[in-house]
């Protein structure tokens, strides 16, 4: 966050960060590294799909060949280690960084501040002035407000209108999902922010880039590639130039700024189980710069920064002294963040994950390994002891909800990967391989247990979970 606030952007995350051990990745890749950085030609094909035209842009090779070293395990082998097992856990986790899911222009960024000053002096102002009339002239004051409700409603009832008006005017659709959605601000505004947050992160990781050359920044090149080239039917994919960075961070992380900019943390490499894991994320990122949801909570933020204004200038004209108008502040600040601005990021990251699926399914990728993902991510913060925040807390989904949600939508997913062409998937479905190691995680642990103990520590386990 500490970045974020160098532009003077605030937002309030839920999330954790989990790290993992340096040399995960290299046991992933090692051998098959050859085959992971082979160059495959690519070609399109069309086809029509119930009676519209769908655009599919197939790789000549599923995407499992282009990658055979992050292949999901098959059902009965057992390879050496899981990741989760020796990965601290860091409260919060989460994909998509604050910084992109809250920007703001930055002349609203400057002068974000100085409305809220003005708004406490004014209401300030009005208590001070109200407390030193006499008695005589309050009572004249309060009749003439009387007389004059009507016409003081239909003020208020106007701003309200007015409000009312400019909402409705600045309703637009988002691109693919079709919701209707509230956009003050266009692309335009943030292709300057874009590029200063880009400098920005430039110079953060400068030391800490990977070079084209290495195996890691090559096999998320790849990835990236094959998801744009697979949705070259969406515009706002086709039209946009993708620049990949890996970072060399423990953090699992990746973000995609607006302006095309994918970066790419280690520590999600170390994280990531398979392949499919890692195209699904990169899609849900992808999915944030291209539904433009960036530019829609800024907007969001700007249009209720506007309202709470009001709210603020009646508290602080309201509360008789400077302390109960401080607490009322806090309050309403609270209030907007619960209500709105959480529950809206949890939809837009709900909706990133949708688009994310049908671009990962577009692109050939077994579907079934992103819920996993976050049962994965779920099953870490179990093993580490880490108390489980409310969804509500949080401006992420929680990690089950999240993997029920994907559950719900890769039935829809298959559909689409079906109708591009794409290679059946072989082998058992890796949620089922990974409740059945659970199953025998639950067993093993139990078997474990010494006679008198009667609490088990899961911080420490020493048996090994197969890596699906």
């Amino acid at each position: 966050l500490d970045r974020c606030q160098r532009l003077n952007l605030s937002r309030n995350t839920g999330n954790w960060k989990l790290t993992g051990s340096p040399n995960y990745y290299g046991n992933s890749i090692g051998k098959g590294q050859r085959c992971l950085l082979d160059v495959v030609n690519t070609e399109v094909c069309k086809k029509a799909h119930h009676g519209s035209a769908r655009s599919c842009f197939l790789s000549s090779q599923p995407l499992v060949e282009k990658f055979p070293s992050l292949q999901i395990t098959s059902l009965g082998q057992l390879p050496n280690r899981f990741s989760a097992w020796n990965v601290p856990v860091i409260r919060f986790f989460h994909i998509s960084p604050s910084f992109q899911a809250a920007p703001a222009p930055l002349f609203w960024i400057i002068i974000k501040p100085v409305q809220k000053l003005f708004a406490i002096i004014l209401g300030r102002s009005i208590r001070k002035w109200w407390k030193s009339l006499p008695p005589n002239k309050r009572e004249l004051f309060k009749e003439s407000a009387r007389k004059n409700k009507w016409k003081i409603l239909l003020s208020v009832s106007s701003l309200g209108i007015l409000f009312i008006v400019f909402y409705f005017t600045h309703l637009e659709e988002t691109p693919i999902t079709g919701r209707a959605r509230l956009l003050v601000f266009g692309k335009e505004h943030f292709r300057e922010l874009s590029e200063m947050e880009y400098e920005m992160w430039m110079a953060e990781f400068k030391n800490k880039m990977l070079p084209e050359t290495d195996a890691r920044y090559q096999v998320v090149e790849r990835v990236v590639g094959h998801l744009s080239e697979s949705n070259k039917d969406v515009p706002q994919v086709s039209e946009q130039k993708w620049v990949v960075h890996v970072v060399e961070e423990p953090g699992v992380n990746a973000f995609v700024l607006p302006n095309g900019q994918v970066f790419v943390f280690t520590g999600l490499l170390n994280a990531v189980s398979d392949i499919h894991q890692l195209s699904f994320i990169l899609g849900h990122e992808i999915a944030h710069a291209v539904l433009e949801h960036a530019a829609e909570k800024a907007s969001l933020v700007h249009f209720l920064d506007f309202l709470s204004l009001i709210f603020l200038t009646m508290i602080w004209a309201i509360c008789p002294r400077d302390s109960l108008a401080i607490v009322g502040q806090w309050i309403q600040s609270k209030l907007q963040e619960f209500i709105f601005d959480r529950p809206y990021s949890r939809t837009l990251e709900a909706e990133a994950d949708k688009v994310g699926l049908q671009f990962a399914a577009k692109a050939c990728v077994d579907v079934r390994a992103s819920s996993v993902f976050w049962q994965q991510m779920e099953l870490a913060e179990t093993i580490q002891g880490q108390p489980k925040i409310p969804e509500w807390l949080s401006t992420h989904p929680s990690h089950e909800n999240r993997a029920e949600h994907l559950d719900r939508l890769i039935p829809e997913a298959l559909k689409i990967r079906e109708s591009c062409n794409c290679p059946s998937l072989s082998g058992p479905d890796p949620r089922l391989i990974f409740r059945l190691n659970m199953q025998r995680l639950l067993e093993s642990s139990k078997d474990q247990q010494s006679p008198n103990s009667t609490k088990q520590d899961l911080t420490k386990p020493k048996l090994d979970l197969p890596h699906t």
